[in-house]
């Protein structure tokens, strides 16, 4: 029997489950169109552990989705996850943030499935995985034009999905592409992959993890900067 918790703190979705043996036992999740994960993450993972009647003691692992997506928030839900692990003495499970998005579409055997991040501008972080979910085409930051993707699209049914997918709805318009609407990285969906990783003991070194950023964070710096040196 293992209780893991699962945080998913990739997008602007602050959402926190606990499974028990792959099985989705209490979750809490918000997305206010806003980031609020500095306010709602501690909270939230307290209560699933006492909605789900257990202690902190009880918990086997903590899996965190690893990224790509945004550095606040990977840095805040990584940091909440070493922190346990560490003060609990128990392993580290990373998932694939692309990974699991992707999971949440159902598709067709022969369909593509590309889910999407929202970068800067019209940048996006996207994959490529099959019907199964398996990836074919590794996570890459890339500029949306009418020619993205169309390798994949000259094959067949394209199902797009993310926050970055609005993007490439306004440029990209061919007949074999899909687009899902409301679809954001979840903590249940997790729990697939963090159960089959606990099985096989793929675990983090938790002194050493590091979100996966994909690209380096740039603080932009405030008006009034820009003010004083154009004097």
């Amino acid at each position: 029997m293992a209780y893991i918790l699962n945080i998913e703190s990739s997008t602007k979705n602050c959402s926190v489950c606990i499974s028990k043996d792959g099985e989705l036992i209490n979750i809490r999740e918000i997305n206010e169109g806003q980031f609020s994960h500095a306010e709602k993450l501690h909270p939230f993972i307290e209560e699933v552990i006492r909605e789900s009647n257990i202690s902190f003691a009880d918990l086997n692992a903590v899996a965190v989705s690893k990224g790509p997506g945004s550095y606040t928030g990977l840095r805040i839900g990584v940091s909440a996850a070493k922190g346990l692990c560490y003060t609990l003495g128990i392993p580290l499970i990373s998932v694939d943030t692309l990974q699991v998005l992707a999971s949440a579409a159902k598709v067709e055997e022969d369909a593509l499935i590309i889910p999407l991040l929202d970068a800067r501008r019209m940048e996006v972080y996207g994959a490529v995985f099959n019907s199964v979910y398996k990836k074919i085409r590794e996570t890459e930051a890339e500029i949306i034009d009418e020619k993205s993707f169309a390798t994949y699209l000259q094959k067949g049914k394209v199902c797009f999905l993310g926050d970055g997918a609005e993007k490439c709805k306004t440029v990209i318009k061919d007949k074999k592409a899909v687009f899902l609407d409301g679809y954001y990285p979840s903590s249940k969906q997790m729990i697939p992959f963090s159960t089959q990783k606990f099985k096989n003991s793929e675990f983090e070194d938790v002194a050493y993890f590091e979100p996966f950023y994909l690209k380096d964070f740039i603080a932009g710096k405030p008006k009034s900067y820009f003010k004083r040196v154009s004097r």
